[in-house]
């Protein structure tokens, strides 16, 4: 098939790659527009144009591709077969749906109709879900509300945003292989999603990162493993948290006090149980695993984490 690829981060990158080297055509990738990113705030090209730029496909970066008369044409002009959008950024017009042929399709990072919207893998670990996984929509106006052609289901265990992300990205790449041919025989079979089951997975805001040690072990750990860069403070400093877990403990401690301090962790009260800080950074430092960190900072026991 001629296919046109819509897609901007390293989640969407992956698809493209299998995309590019299986026997279809890519005739046009659409991503982003190149932003300041990294340490530096250098101009960067996105993920998927530098996937784009390995294989030598012709990439367009509209700011808004609804609203682009010129791309619209051009795109048109190119009569594809499909879009495989995924992970692309901007809300697509019904006329820019309707381009190719067949329409197009999504590959969506969720078991749909749960978790529509922006953040759904990050979404998911906070709320200590025990799967998800991938469906690949047809797209149509709405939010993530298309009918469903497949999916994948993954389990979620006790996995973090950066672990998690890189399987679910690997599995719609190889479900999105095993979709196409059905797409291109005509041989789907699509499923109505059922509103009523639908949840929204809106953007995860700075201040979701912070950590509140009045809340249970459990459910810290789980924000330690979704947001994937948790925060508290320590000395008046932001101390990011990479990697913790939950341990129960009865010590009748304020949240936040140091209960434990060695090689094993940092052993934290919180309002229900402990919660052992295995990875972290300290303002200005490198990230570390705990026993050297303790190496060059002394930590003692009734030290509070917080403002």
């Amino acid at each position: 098939m001629r296919i046109v690829f819509m897609g901007t981060p390293d989640f969407a990158a992956t698809a493209l790659k299998e995309l590019a080297e299986s026997g279809h055509e890519v005739v046009m990738v659409v991503s982003q527009p190149d932003s300041q990113r990294g340490r530096g705030k250098k101009v960067q090209p996105t993920p998927v144009k530098e996937m784009a730029m390995n294989y030598n496909l012709p990439v367009i970066q509209p700011e808004k591709i609804s609203k682009d008369r010129g791309v619209i044409d051009k795109l048109k002009m190119l009569k594809p077969d499909l879009a495989v959008v995924a992970a692309f950024g901007q809300i697509l017009s019904k006329e820019v749906l309707d381009i190719p042929r067949l329409g197009s399709i999504n590959i969506h990072a969720s078991l749909l109709p749960k978790y529509r919207g922006a953040a759904p893998i990050q979404r998911v670990i906070m709320d200590r879900e025990e799967k998800t996984g991938i469906t690949i929509m047809q797209m149509a106006e709405g939010l993530d509300t298309g009918d469903m052609i497949s999916k994948v289901e993954v389990a979620i265990g006790d996995k973090n945003f950066e672990t998690l992300h890189d399987e679910l990205a690997a599995a719609g790449a190889k479900l999105l292989m095993k979709t196409l041919p059905d797409i291109e025989s005509g041989k789907t079979v699509k499923t109505p999603q059922d509103d009523a089951l639908s949840t929204y997975a809106k953007k995860v805001e700075k201040w979701e990162g912070e950590l509140d040690f009045s809340k249970d072990a459990d459910i810290l750990a789980a924000t330690v493993r979704g947001y994937y860069g948790a925060y508290t403070y320590l000395d008046g400093e932001v101390f990011k948290v990479w990697k913790a877990e939950p341990r129960e403990n009865a010590a009748d401690e304020k949240p936040g006090t140091i209960l434990e301090a060695g090689n094993d962790g940092i052993l934290v009260k919180a309002g229900k149980g402990a919660l052992n800080l295995l990875e972290v950074q300290a303002a200005g430092k490198k990230k570390m695993n705990t026993g050297d960190f303790l190496r060059g900072r002394q930590l003692t026991k009734g030290q509070c984490f917080g403002k």
